[in-house]
């Protein structure tokens, strides 16, 4: 078998002998842990540019040049697939309703206040 390493909901990390598959609870406050990385993995993984990232008006994609909305329609497809795997990726899908002039700076969205941040 192979020693891995788990983290608990509370912080706790521990190393135990398991089969991977094997569910495990923290010996320190008994809730369950998951599986940590081995610590043989170099570097780390990029995911990309986040949704706040992508362009938000027509001027921002060179005013529709065909290039750049492809290019973004292929970052955004990975992107949607890696938040399909990884939920805590995706942040706040909230529907934005306004993001230009006083909500330049942070966009109003679904359920915000409607008063600009500045005032």
């Amino acid at each position: 078998m192979i020693l891995y390493e788990y983290k608990c909901r509370r912080g706790h990390r521990f190393e135990h002998l398991a089969p991977p598959d094997t569910e495990m609870i923290c010996s320190a406050c008994g809730t369950p842990a998951h599986r940590l990385p081995g610590g043989g993995l170099v570097g780390h993984a990029d995911p990309g540019p986040d949704r706040a990232r992508a362009p938000a008006s027509w001027r921002a994609t060179g005013n529709g040049d065909r290039d750049t909305i492809r290019h973004w329609h292929q970052v955004m497809t990975r992107r949607q697939r890696l938040e399909t795997q990884y939920p805590e990726l995706a942040g706040d899908r909230r529907p934005v309703l306004a993001h230009e002039g006083p909500f330049a700076a942070q966009p109003l969205r679904m359920g915000d206040r409607a008063v600009p941040r500045d005032s």
